[in-house]
């Protein structure tokens, strides 16, 4: 079963960050995406480009979509031809399993985008 297909589970404050030897399994997965460090605690974050302002906001509105069934939400930053999508699990400040799910569903998500350059 690929990551995208994985489910993703309920988060709550006690749960685990991902341990170091699964974020080395996870990121090889999603390698399209960045660690960043901010406020003390990890994100992932990629950054998409689009043709125009349009085809960005559709992105974004569908990456919404996903991020409702689920709930759980990403960081998102449209701006003309380029979203900025950073996941992390704000319940334990930092990286958890669902983020990385989150991460590879929307690499599929921006495989059918409209517009992607």
């Amino acid at each position: 079963m690929s990551l995208a297909q994985a489910q993703c589970e309920a988060c709550r404050a006690d749960a685990p960050h991902v341990s170091e030897e699964e974020l080395a399994e996870l990121i090889r997965q999603i390698p399209d995406w960045s660690i960043e460090v901010r406020d003390e605690h990890m994100e992932l974050e990629r950054i998409f480009l689009f043709k125009n302002f349009r085809h960005a906001l559709a992105f974004t509105n569908a990456v919404g979509a996903i991020a409702e069934e689920v709930g759980h939400h990403p960081a998102l930053l449209t701006e003309w031809g380029k979203v900025r999508v950073t996941w992390w699990s704000h319940e334990i400040k930092g990286l958890h399993r669902n983020d990385f799910i989150m991460a590879a569903r929307t690499d599929e998500l921006a495989k059918t985008a409209e517009g992607r350059k």
